[in-house]
Formats: structure tokens, C-alpha cells, sequence
């Protein structure tokens, strides 16, 4: 579902809405020192070439061989980049075996939902982390979800809370979304601290029109930057990011 995956999310305005609120809250939430990086479910490299831009050596993990090949081709062909990314074709499960570290700094972007266990990702992830070290960590927020199939008319699928997708044909509602509760109790469980957090998409995705011109799109960033680690608006975004810290 590679192809999939860049036409719907990333070549789609609510891609690139992601990416530039990525771009501009990062920053905000992590501590950079230009430490070694594992980026974990890299997809198609975006993240991986971000930092990478920004001086680390990156660890991109993957476990589609044509995911990962989009991402290769891509950073590959950005020769100030390329040589400072190294890339993996495994799954976050075998992360104890392809890259043990610990690491100081993980991202792991959209991919606990897509997992059937998605608890213990988490412990794993806190397993591979240094101690002190940062965690960005991305998920698909269940809260928003059911607040998305009201606004869309799907009342009785949002009263019933069947919100899950069923991983079967091309469909891209994940298999487990998660609720802000359920990674407050989870880290605690793990060893993780949740150090910050902030809402990807907290506006967009309930627009009645969407943003068509550029003037709209500035404005509806500026709203998102604006608001997104702001209670209760972050609450509603359609990712929630958070910044989590490995404490023992």
C-alpha cells in the first residue's frame, strides 16, 4: 500500500499539513544535540530526512521492503542527506535484534495504531531507549475518530464505538486507535515520563469546506500552530504527539 499511502496522506493537503506542524512543533518538544537517531516505522523517509537535514545519523527501520524503497530512493537522491541515513527492513518487534542501542532519541510516527498490540510497542520502544532519552511518539487519536464519524454523519458506528478498521483491502482507518488515557497509563507502566504533548490536526479535518486557496492554508496553519498544545483543543487532533522521557 506504498503507492497508496503518498497519494492519500502525503501528496494530499492533510499530509502536508502534518508535515509542516511536525516541522514546526518538533523543535518545541525535543532536546537536539545531534545524537544518533532510530526511526522507527520510517515509512516513506520523510521523517528520517528531516533530521537528517538537521546533522543526525539516522537508523530508518521498516518493515515493508516497498516502503522502505520509496524512502531510499528519496533520500538518495538529496546528496547532503544521503549518507547519513542507514536503512532496515525489520519490524518494530525485532528492534531488540537490528538496532538494541539504547538510543537517546527514537521517533515512531504513526504505527502503534497499525499494530494489535499496540501496549507492548510501547514497552519495546521504552526497552531500546537510553536512560534520559526522548521518545517522540505519534498516534492515531480514537477520540478524534469517533468525533470525525458524528461530524460526517456516522452516528450509530460512533455511539456503538466501533471505530477500529479491520486491516482488510485499501482502507486506511487503523486497527487500533488510541485514547490520551491509554498512553498516560502505559508510559507510567513502562518507564516512560510524558514530558509533552501536542495535537496534529485539531481543525482540518472538521472543516466544512476545506482550505482551497493559499491565503486559507496560511490561515488554517497559523490556527493549528496556534492551538495545537493548547487544552482542550490538542485533545481533538486527529494524531496526538507527545514528547516521552525513559526514567528508569
Amino acid at each position: 500500500m506504498a503507492d497508496k499511502f503518498a497519494r492519500s496522506l502525503y501528496d494530499a493537503p492533510r499530509g502536508a499539513l502534518r508535515l509542516a506542524l511536525l516541522d514546526a512543533l518538533l523543535p518545541e518538544m525535543l532536546t537536539f544535540d545531534q545524537q544518533p537517531v532510530l526511526d522507527v516505522g520510517g515509512g516513506l523517509g520523510q521523517q528520517a530526512a528531516w533530521f537528517a537535514r538537521r546533522g543526525h545519523a539516522v537508523t530508518l527501520a521498516e518493515p515493508s521492503g516497498d516502503m522502505l524503497a520509496c524512502a531510499q530512493r528519496e533520500i538518495e537522491g538529496q546528496e547532503a542527506i544521503k549518507a547519513r541515513v542507514r536503512y532496515v527492513q525489520a519490524p518494530l518487534q525485532r528492534l531488540s535484534q537490528v538496532a538494541p542501542g539504547p538510543w537517546a532519541l527514537i521517533t515512531c510516527h504513526a504505527v502503534l495504531e497499525w499494530l494489535g498490540d499496540p501496549r507492548a510497542a510501547l514497552y519495546q520502544l521504552s526497552q531500546r531507549l537510553a536512560p534520559g532519552g526522548q521518545l517522540s511518539l505519534m498516534v492515531f487519536n480514537r477520540d478524534a475518530l469517533r468525533f470525525s464519524n458524528v461530524v460526517k454523519g456516522n452516528m450509530h458506528k460512533a455511539l456503538s464505538d466501533e471505530l477500529e478498521g479491520l486491516g482488510k483491502g485499501q482502507r486506511l482507518t487503523p486497527i487500533s486507535p488510541l485514547t490520551h488515557a491509554q498512553i498516560e497509563q502505559w508510559s507510567g507502566e513502562v518507564g516512560l515520563t510524558l514530558a509533552h504533548v501536542a495535537g496534529i490536526r485539531i481543525f482540518q479535518d472538521y472543516l466544512r469546506e476545506p482550505a482551497a486557496t493559499q491565503a486559507q492554508r496560511s490561515t488554517l496553519f497559523a490556527l493549528e500552530k496556534a492551538y495545537a498544545r493548547v487544552d482542550p483543543h490538542w485533545r481533538l487532533g486527529r494524531y496526538l504527539l507527545y514528547t516521552l522521557i525513559k526514567t528508569a
